[in-house]
């Protein structure tokens, strides 16, 4: 049996096959475990691999690439029109054949474990920033409800009060802070 293309529908642990033939007729669906798909690819002579974009696309494209295969990402928000009702994973692997039949259907690059690592390491940053900015912002919340506002605003209270030391708070300090952050 000679295929066109196969798309995968990727999951957890059950990969759902849908192949065509030269004449975009459906000859193959099949549903493998994760540990049969390269065993399965390895056999059938080199085709079109077709899997919706996501984090572990990239990993099933390098190794459908090694074995020989042409492969194409298809982002998931192009893949969705072509879904027919009723969502399950024969048909999101269907919707992802028809999509990859269209001659104008864009697709992504499959990336090298390199740019993956660069992009984890960016998409963390930012999280990092998030959860920073975040955690301040919880902060002046907080502040608020002991009469803190404006930025300077306690300073100028607190120096009227003592001179050279921040307001005491019993709930949130332990001790009167100094001026310059220091315990007393």
């Amino acid at each position: 049996m000679k295929l066109k293309r196969i798309a995968i529908d990727t999951s957890k642990h059950v990969f759902t096959l849908h192949g065509v033939d030269e004449q975009d007729r459906p000859v193959l669906r099949r549903e493998l475990r994760r540990s049969q798909v390269e065993a399965f690819f390895r056999k059938l002579e080199p085709t079109e691999v077709v899997l919706e974009a996501c984090g572990g696309s990239h990993h099933w494209g390098r190794l459908m690439t090694r074995l020989g295969h042409r492969v194409r990402l298809i982002p998931p928000q192009y893949v969705k029109p072509f879904l027919k009702r009723g969502k399950n994973d024969g048909k999101d692997a269907e919707a992802i054949n028809e999509a990859a039949s269209r001659p104008t259907m864009s697709s992504v690059a499959v990336k090298t474990t390199d740019q993956q690592a660069d992009a984890i390491v960016l998409r963390h940053r930012e999280m990092m920033v998030n959860q920073h900015t975040q955690a301040i912002n919880a902060l002046r919340g907080h502040a608020t409800e002991f009469g803190g506002g404006r930025q300077g605003d306690n300073q100028r209270r607190g120096a009227a009060e003592h001179p050279g030391r921040r307001q005491r708070h019993s709930c949130c300090c332990p001790g009167d802070v100094r001026a310059d952050g220091r315990a007393y």
